[in-house]
């Protein structure tokens, strides 16, 4: 699959540790024109792919912290131009959002309004604007998540403010704002301490259950 001409990004890969949730999001990210891979073999990430070609590492929160910290130097040694980001949540379309946010080609006005529950958005020209958010729970093996897209319409230049509906959870709950060719994400509720304390910290760790072994190969780079 040949790579968009109007992307900055456009090889992507992102190692995390769901199967599911890889499969999915190189799925949403390939169908958008990038050149995109997924592993959950952390320690054959040097060997599967030619990670001199990647635009974009994405590294998922259950990647073991020794091995996060082990990925950037190594791939940044290989690849002193590649970009590196922290996955939100092991959510498919939010990680495919984050990765049209490296690859925004405008800067894009909006955050999230804590105190008030809604989202903050200053457009200097009409446009097509969408909100999406999606919240999920973490049961090993494989996380799940629901998907809920709050605002699909135009909106006149100037500030805006669009409330979060209830059904959006204060934990565990995330967001995104795209504006033609430009998205932004944030985090609307962090993940619970039940969660975080299952990373774990090295790859002999074995706080988590086992996951079938996934490295996609078709857009092997």
């Amino acid at each position: 699959m040949s790579t968009s001409p109007n992307k900055r990004v456009g090889r992507v890969l992102i190692v995390g540790r769901s199967p599911g949730v890889l499969v999915e999001a190189v799925d949403i990210l390939r169908a958008r024109g990038y050149s995109a891979d997924g592993t959950n073999q952390f320690d054959q990430v040097l060997d599967d792919y030619d990670v001199t070609g990647l635009d974009l590492l994405v590294i998922g929160g259950m990647v073991p912290t020794e091995t996060k910290r082990r990925l950037r130097a190594d791939v940044s040694e290989r690849n002193p131009g590649v970009t590196i980001i922290q996955g939100l949540s092991g959510i498919a379309g939010l990680l495919a959002a984050q990765v049209q946010e490296v690859d925004s080609t405008e800067p894009l006005e909006a955050d999230y309004d804590a105190a008030h529950r809604s989202v903050r958005l200053t457009l200097d020209a009409p446009a097509d604007v969408t909100i999406d958010t999606w919240f999920g729970t973490f049961t090993p093996p494989e996380p799940k998540s629901t998907t809920l897209r709050i605002f699909d319409g135009r909106l006149d230049a100037g500030s805006h403010i669009i409330p979060l509906p209830d059904q959006v959870p204060s934990e565990a709950s995330f967001g995104a704002v795209t504006v033609g060719p430009s998205t932004r994400t944030f985090t609307i509720g962090a993940m619970p301490e039940s969660v975080t304390r299952l990373v774990p910290t090295t790859s002999t760790d074995t706080r988590l259950p086992q996951v079938t072994p996934i490295t996609t190969t078709t857009n092997r780079l």
